[in-house]
């Protein structure tokens, strides 16, 4: 019979998990090598059990976290002999994970001979394989194009590391230097949180702390449905477009029909358009994830974002959809895209049910990755561009925030030091600032968007390529506010015309002194422009933020 949990004990153990990932992520962020990880944070979290719920999670990157219960079940199908000392690697879309590049490690916990829970780190790599660096590939038609597939392996066995399936992983790797730093640091990361799980199993004993947590579950889920309560009941609609393929198609539909009843909600996506030949299509944990996300920017904030929170929540949809594509299908862009379109379309439909909790679309995505030679070393360099982050949504609760990136990361992809890229890249950023009059229009605006000129620095000619969405479709007003502009990336090279950068390009030639003019896009108005008060049009037009954009900077 399991121990009776008091309240005092209960968050006593809630707060013990929730401070063990934190300190995870920091020992993570400390010990990583590349840029990726160690100035943007790519990378995320999480405590789960043997059931694959999710317990605790730190406040890294929801797209992440929302697909680890997947992981870890597919782990857990996979192999039934797990001993201590054991770590799990996987990365394929179709065994559990999102996509490619996200890389993740699992260690499991003991009390005695019985295994409790799993510590578990994912990671964005920097270079993952494939046709192409950085990780991403527009060209892909299939899975096989876009890296190297691992499906849930034991890189370590009772302690003793698997070098021949380390040096098999670094040997597919562009950079194997910076992606064994990386490794070891997920596994650091994921080691120390199961000596912290470790010892809270030994304080409080296996019965308390296994009784607390189903405590910490149940009251999640309490909270979650009084809020979900308060909300209309009714059927209600939304849709959101990806801006194209890459590869012919254009206007790629995603569209939720959402019920809510009572304390439940039922998210059904099967109307999406058909899957693509392309890398805009999501994998099943990624789907599963983006539904998660939207669900939780709805419910209160205080409410700790585990299996118990999203118990409300029921998810169908339809394989050989954008949302969900057949095995064998090239996903990369799925955590950015179609994942944003995903929350789009959902926060939309319950705009009409919670209208005071929707908040107004964020930026959208739009990557590039350059490969090159640093002159300063000699060596080659992968560069991913993290700087000029896209604007946040408006909300009820004021304006968007600026320069603070994607739905599908809310904050938690880090504006990348520029000082820093400065230093380890042959990159010079000539300007860097707020783009005035990006955000949507509305009683509250929605955040600025970011100009950008990057000056390439390399004394030989360098690769780019690019990711992304959102040239076409700006972030969405809502509630009768505006939409955000959306983005604008040019190449500036001398001897060549000025050429728009298409949001899936492979191969382009950058030469030494060239330069990319970034414009990002600003975040989506919420409320109708009229009801924006004159005081706040003041504040923004003294500081600049909506004043009329001349055509070069624009």
């Amino acid at each position: 019979m399991s121990p009776r949990i008091d309240p005092i004990t209960r968050s006593v153990v809630q707060h013990r998990l929730g401070s063990i990932v934190k300190e995870m992520g920091e020992a993570m962020l400390r010990t990583s090598y590349s840029q990726i990880l160690n100035s943007s944070r790519d990378f995320s979290l999480a405590i789960t059990d043997t059931r694959g719920r999710l317990i605790a999670q730190a406040e890294h990157i929801p797209v992440h976290v929302g697909a680890l219960p997947w992981a870890t079940r597919a782990v857990e199908e996979r192999f039934k002999d797990i001993a201590r000392g054991d770590v799990i690697l996987l990365n394929d879309p179709y065994h559990g994970g999102s996509h490619l590049p996200d890389l993740t490690a699992f260690v499991p916990v003991f009390d005695g001979g019985k295994r409790l829970l799993w510590t578990v780190v994912r990671a964005h790599q920097s270079d993952i394989g494939g046709a192409t660096h950085g990780a991403y590939n527009p060209d892909a038609t299939e899975i096989y194009q876009e890296g190297i597939r691992v499906p849930p392996i034991k890189l370590y066995e009772a302690g003793k590391p698997r070098e021949d399936l380390l040096d098999l992983l670094a040997l597919n790797i562009r950079n194997p230097r910076e992606f064994r730093g990386d490794l070891a640091a997920m596994l650091g990361a994921a080691h120390l949180g199961e000596r912290r799980v470790s010892r809270l199993l030994a304080e409080f004993g296996a019965p308390v702390v296994e009784a607390a947590i189903e405590a910490i579950l149940d009251a999640a889920e309490q909270q979650a449905r009084a809020v979900v309560s308060t909300w209309k009941d009714g059927v209600f609609y939304g849709e959101a477009f990806l801006d194209d393929d890459g590869h012919g198609r254009s206007d790629i539909r995603i569209a939720a029909k959402v019920t809510k009843k009572g304390s439940d909600v039922e998210v059904d996506l099967t109307e999406s358009d058909p899957q693509s030949t392309a890398f805009v299509n999501s994998s099943h944990a990624n789907m599963q994830a983006a539904v998660a996300m939207a669900f939780a920017y709805l419910i209160d904030p205080d409410i700790p974002k585990n299996d118990g929170a999203l118990r409300p929540l029921k998810v169908i949809a339809k394989q050989g959809t954008i949302v969900w594509a057949d095995p064998g299908r090239p996903v990369t862009l799925c955590t950015s895209h179609p994942s944003n379109e995903i929350v789009e379309a959902i926060v939309k439909a319950l705009s009409a049910s919670c209208p005071e909790r929707a908040m107004a679309g964020w930026g959208r995505r739009f990557r590039i990755a350059i490969q090159g030679e640093n002159p300063r070393n000699g060596r080659n360099f992968i560069w991913h561009m993290f700087q000029a982050r896209p604007g946040g949504g408006a909300s009820s609760g004021g304006d968007g925030y600026s320069s603070i990136g994607e739905w599908h990361s809310v904050g938690g992809l880090k504006f990348g030091s520029i000082e820093v890229a400065e230093v380890r890249f042959p990159l010079y950023f000539r300007l860097h600032e707020f783009r005035p009059g990006s955000g949507g229009d509305g009683q509250f605006r929605g955040g600025l968007g970011v100009s950008l000129d990057m000056v390439l620095e390399t004394e030989k000619p360098a690769l780019g390529n690019t990711a992304g969405e959102g040239v076409r479709h700006g972030p969405c007003g809502m509630l009768g506010g505006k939409d955000g502009a959306p983005h604008r990336y040019r190449l500036l090279s001398q001897g060549r015309e000025p050429r728009e950068l298409r949001t899936k390009e492979v191969g382009i030639e950058l030469n030494p002194g060239d330069c990319l003019e970034i414009r990002s896009s600003g975040g989506g108005g919420w409320g109708s422009p009229e009801k924006r008060t004159a005081e706040a049009r003041k504040h923004d037009a003294e500081q600049g933020l909506t004043a009329e954009l001349s055509a070069e900077r624009r």
